[in-house]
């Protein structure tokens, strides 16, 4: 079994991003508990919450699985005014950066939903994607922070490069991206609380280095919680697309998320009508196996139009170029997200 005095071993050569200097020599380490092959550690650092302390997440993991640990969980805490003071923290200037919230000319687009498994982060990666083939500079950020799902739909492996307190996103299918779950080891459950969410979200627009963006998506949490209400707020003027299945306990409830959106005056696109029926190749007749009227209601409810009706389906694998929820633009799904995409270039760009 690991001991304490190992775990601190192989943190000797990791330092606090902000401050240049060693963990060990700061006594960043406030907690080590080992149990087995499990390391859970409490971390003091200058800066948490940040871009940084991403990064240095990433080399506490890697140097305590190095050294014998299976899994390893982390917390952190800010270091008291008084160590930052000792160690000169604030003679250094920070990196500024362009926030991507004072950018007039980007679009932002939320795409949400009243409850899980209605096909909301498919929609949201095919949307952006189907944009981006329009011509559009398009980005997306995973926002749904415990169901993370945006990478691995769209067939990515790499991580975003940091630099600095600058994170660079990750590019596929010409669609700039960034999710919690590039900074996560292990798919990693999250436990953080509310702030620190909505500070990693506040992040995500501040901290990245986005490149001019004409649009950007949001995968949002389902419902109406307070990773949702906290993008509402940040996001004054966002557009919104609701996407819900034929079924009418979907629309009932994804009802609450338009209604949300509707009292912090974020205009909503329209309603996006998921698993709306399964077409058979062989009869090509279509059968409704999820009911129908739930987006008609939900539309009506929300004084708004069906942009979408999307079929049952799966993307055609392709080996070579893997990403198995993206729909090519001549698959007979893919050309339904096309006409969706010019239909809302058309409504936006009016």
């Amino acid at each position: 079994m690991l001991t304490e005095e190992e775990v601190l071993k192989a943190l000797e050569s990791v330092q606090d991003p902000h401050l240049k200097k060693p963990l060990l020599e700061i006594d960043a380490v406030k907690e080590v508990k080992i149990k087995e092959k499990l390391v859970s550690l409490k971390l003091a650092i200058a800066q948490p919450g940040t871009a940084e302390q991403m990064q240095l997440q990433q080399e506490v993991v890697t140097a305590i699985k190095g050294a014998g640990a299976d899994s390893v969980g982390l917390r952190f805490e800010k270091l008291s005014d008084e160590e930052l003071e000792k160690h000169g923290a604030g003679t250094q200037e920070d990196e500024e950066g362009k926030s991507l919230l004072d950018n007039k000319n980007t679009t932002f687009i939320a795409v949400t939903s009243g409850k899980g498994g209605v096909g909301k982060s498919t929609v949201s990666v095919n949307l952006a994607t189907s944009l981006a083939r329009q011509g559009k500079k398009v980005g997306i950020i995973d926002a749904d922070i415990y169901g993370f799902s945006v990478p691995d739909m769209m067939g990515i492996e790499e991580r975003p490069k940091v630099v600095g307190q600058r994170i660079y996103p990750v590019t596929r299918f010409d669609v700039q991206v960034i999710s919690m779950g590039f900074f996560v080891e292990d798919n990693s459950p999250i436990i953080w609380r509310g702030p620190m969410l909505g500070k990693m979200l506040n992040n995500f627009f501040n901290e990245v280095e986005w490149d001019e963006l004409d649009y950007l998506v949001l995968d949002l949490p389902p419902g109406t919680g307070d990773v949702a209400l906290d993008i509402h707020s940040m996001l004054p003027h966002s557009k919104e697309i609701v996407v819900t299945t034929p079924h009418a306990t979907a629309a009932f409830v994804a009802a609450r998320a338009g209604a949300m959106a509707l009292k912090t005056e974020h205009e909503i696109l329209g309603v996006v009508e998921n698993m709306a029926y399964f077409e058979s190749k062989l009869t090509n007749e279509k059968e409704y196996v999820f009911g129908t009227g739930g987006g008609d209601k939900l539309a009506e409810e929300l004084q708004t139009e069906i942009l979408s009706r999307i079929p049952l389906g799966q993307p055609e694998i392709d080996k070579e170029n893997f990403a198995p929820s993206v729909y090519d633009q001549n698959h007979p799904i893919g050309k339904i997200y096309t006409e969706m995409a010019e239909k809302i270039i058309k409504k936006t760009e009016e």
